[in-house]
């Protein structure tokens, strides 16, 4: 998309940097910023560069940032933030957040994401997040004047449209059913490449071994001496490449983990779809109800129990001014609650159209980036064999001319 804003503006988050400041509870705490430089691709005057600006921003805001994106479009699939806290992490990774490894991940997924915003047709015209890219002071404060929190649906809410629709969309709970499958799927990948990455480890290491032996030998050998220590100079190096291949690995290993978090963002898509049928069917049921309480009023049948019904055979019928005046009320209200629910079926088609035109858009993306994760990790393998081999052979050489 031409006029999307990742065409008009260069987006990194180049830097992190370890802070001690005080929270909102007035108590001392480390954390980390992150440095974001942001700068124009059109060309200034005489063909200089745009400056870059530049400002810092802590994860809580990147998380209010998605918060405010996912409730404010809710149709949208708002693409994941990185993980807060490492996960499917192999023995040697280490699992804090302040860990400089882990910490220059997230960066790299925080920029990402940013550039997962700026690239989307729509999400990238939001002035709130052009404002979180540009504008380093105030920007919470434009955040909370949306109001983005009170349209924020309740769980308790959601609970309910999940058990009590009675006519769900099947294409939705479809999608629902393949966002779980999805998450699954990934999620024993991640587990089956960490222990993988672990015995891998352990494997090399130990040809670490291979060199202190041959090394030993050629101390006590004339003229098998060199080619020994040459060999064992071979299994130092191999020993030693594991470090370089695990770290590579650990890219391919984040971009599977994008989309462990896509599946949760594709479930909240099905949830919202799932409350507004939710509240639909509540209107047609409401409606439907106040109809018979005026057929009832107006025939003096009363076709269900009712406690009215009860009552008005107790303590006597009501006055024929009475009746009227609540069948007036009814009828202003039957007159209100089907405009509401035309409206609502309006919402719900709207709803409907919008969410699946970008469902099909992160299909397409989704298949894009897991077919070359995949391919890549798979030319990793290659390589880190292809490097194997040439050890094995540069050993095999040295042992010929022995």
């Amino acid at each position: 998309m031409e006029d999307c804003l990742a065409k008009k503006m260069e987006i990194t988050v180049s830097e992190a940097e370890k802070r001690t400041g005080r929270n909102a509870m007035n108590m001392q705490e480390t954390y980390t910023a992150y440095l974001i430089e942001t700068r124009a691709v059109e060309p200034q005057s005489e063909g200089q560069c745009a400056p870059v600006d530049s400002l810092w921003r802590r994860y809580s805001e990147f998380e209010l940032l998605r918060n405010y994106l996912s409730v404010t479009y809710p149709h949208i699939v708002v693409p994941p933030l990185p993980e807060k806290r490492a996960d499917f992490v192999w023995h040697k990774l280490s699992a804090d957040n302040m860990d400089p490894d882990f910490v220059e991940r997230r960066r790299i997924g925080l920029e990402n994401f940013l550039l997962r915003v700026a690239s989307h047709p729509v999400l990238c015209q939001d002035k709130i997040f052009y404002s979180f890219l540009t504008q380093e002071g105030g920007w919470k404060e434009m955040v909370n004047e949306t109001g983005f929190q009170l349209k924020a649906d309740s769980r308790l809410k959601a609970l309910n449209a999940t058990f009590r629709v009675k006519n769900p969309d099947k294409r939705f709970t479809e999608l629902k059913h393949y966002s779980d499958e999805l998450q699954s799927v990934i999620s024993h990948l991640l587990r089956v490449r960490a222990r993988v990455a672990d015995r891998l480890y352990g494997v090399y290491k130990v040809h670490g071994n291979y060199g202190r032996v041959f090394s030993e030998w050629s101390a006590i050998e004339k003229e098998m001496g060199d080619g020994l220590q040459s060999a064992g100079h071979h299994m130092d190096v191999y020993a030693a490449s594991i470090d370089d291949i695990l770290e590579e690995e650990e890219h391919y290993a984040d971009q599977l983990k994008e989309y462990l978090f896509y599946a949760e963002a594709l479930r909240a898509v099905c949830r919202k779809h799932e409350l507004m049928q939710y509240d639909l069917e509540m209107a047609a049921q409401d409606l439907t109800s106040k109809k018979q309480q005026c057929e009832e009023l107006a025939t003096g049948t009363v076709r269900t129990f009712s406690l009215k019904g009860m009552t008005s055979k107790l303590f006597g019928q009501e006055t024929p001014e009475q009746r009227e005046a609540k069948i007036k009320v009814l009828e202003e209200q039957i007159q209100e609650g089907e405009e509401q629910l035309k409206s609502k079926n309006l919402e719900g088609r709207d709803f409907v159209k919008s969410a699946w035109a970008d469902i099909e858009r992160f299909k397409e993306q989704k298949n894009h980036d897991l077919k070359e994760a995949l391919i890549n990790y798979a030319v990793m393998q290659i390589s880190m064999c292809k490097k194997g081999i040439q050890v094995w052979t540069n050993a095999k050489e040295c042992f010929s001319k022995m």
